[in-house]
């Protein structure tokens, strides 16, 4: 069983298992935005080319069963044993086919944050430009951030939609639970994007209070399944809504049935499906979750392996010593209130990461956040020579 101990050292115990993306030489920290694939990975896109050109159209039914797999990762993820999961290939397919499933014309009226990712702040905006009254709520202090939502809402209010940890600056949005209790109250539908929180903050949805809730997510970034491996959790009362942006997969097990003159929908997940896809995504996402399961990666150690690596960043940075004019970062919260990489705020983010790219140091920028992100596949060593170079740049 790999221990923490196993992947500080240098070269990292999992590192061989990286060999295509060579990890052990490369100073990846994009972690929180894509993480290397293990090799497995190419293996199952193999498959999927192995298995169309031996079934032809019969491929299919073998693609359900590496899409089933992938559910069973991400109910694994939720600790939502039995949950009912849509996929799609990204997490906007999936907020639309939500939004359309709410009755926007009683209740037009959506609450957000101003921290949210770019899926639903530009999908919001263009909504609130064709009369959607869309609620932005500040998201700092984050400490009060569900409080505030709850108090946004109004018998108008057909949903809120915030994120798990917020994708700026990697902190944790707490009390959730409480922002569900108020939601159901009210008759509102809650939206959580647990994107940058799975495989780096483990998530048991029961626990914590949020089985009414949406959960939505994917595995490009902490995961390592790859682009196209995206999710909705649908809460129980889900089964008796109809989507209007809805797809004939939605319908597949019933094709052969005569119309009935109203749009019928599937059972479980598969009432927000949509059309063809590329299984491809799916068969990659299978193996990796199954080398994950071999390799012990559970999001507690994934946890464990995270607060380590973000703990010992901040450490080397604040050794840095560096004007805060210049960079600083919030220590405003111990690293247990954060998510999986270290945000370092700059006016000068964007340059500070194009002059890092130039020596070898791959990170990346969302306005004035500079963030690393580590994987588990690094060792201290290469953590140290990524903020050692950051200190070269002033």
């Amino acid at each position: 069983m790999t221990t923490l101990g196993d992947l500080r050292r240098a070269p990292n115990a999992l590192a061989s298992h990286y060999g295509r993306f060579d990890v052990a030489n490369r100073l990846l920290l994009t972690g929180h935005s894509h993480q290397a694939w293990p090799d497995v990975a190419l293996h199952g896109q193999l498959e999927a080319f192995t298995d169309a050109a031996a079934a032809v159209d019969g491929k299919w039914e073998r693609a359900f069963a590496k899409a089933e797999r992938v559910r069973e990762g991400f109910r694994a993820l939720l600790d939502d044993p039995g949950g009912d999961i849509a996929l799609a290939g990204s997490t906007h397919d999936l907020v639309v086919r939500f939004l359309s499933s709410m009755d926007i014309r009683r209740r037009p009226r959506l609450v957000t944050t101003d921290g949210e990712f770019h899926t639903l702040r530009r999908q919001l905006a263009r909504l609130a430009e064709e009369g959607v009254e869309v609620v932005r709520v500040p998201a700092a202090p984050v400490g009060t951030l569900a409080e505030r939502l709850a108090a946004a809402l109004t018998g108008r209010t057909a949903a809120v939609l915030v994120s798990a940890v917020l994708f700026e600056t990697s902190r944790i949005v707490p009390h959730l639970g409480s922002l569900a209790e108020a939601c159901e109250r009210g008759g509102v539908e809650l939206l959580v994007d647990a994107y940058h929180a799975l495989g780096v903050v483990p998530m048991s949805i029961h626990e914590q209070g949020l089985g009414s809730a949406w959960i939505t997510g994917g595995g490009y970034k902490y995961l390592q399944l790859g682009e196209g491996n995206c999710f909705l959790r649908l809460p129980p009362h889900a089964a008796s809504l109809r989507p209007v942006v809805t797809g004939w997969f939605a319908e597949f097990e019933d094709l052969a049935a005569v119309p009935s003159g109203r749009v019928g929908y599937a059972r479980g997940g598969d009432r927000f499906a949509g059309s063809t896809y590329d299984p491809t995504s799916h068969y990659r996402a299978a193996s990796v979750l199954d080398f994950f399961a071999e390799q012990d990666l559970t999001p507690a150690f994934l946890r464990a392996v995270s607060q380590h690596q973000t703990g010992l960043l901040a450490a080397l940075f604040d050794a840095l010593d560096a004007p805060p004019e210049l960079i600083t970062r919030d220590r405003s919260a111990p690293r247990g209130e954060y998510g999986g990489f270290l945000a370092l705020e700059s006016p000068r983010a964007g340059e500070l990461r194009k002059e890092l790219a130039e020596r070898g140091v791959l990170t990346d920028s969302r306005g004035n956040f500079l963030r690393f992100g580590p994987a588990p596949y690094l060792s201290d060593e290469q953590l140290e020579k990524a903020i050692a170079t950051l200190g070269e740049l002033f």
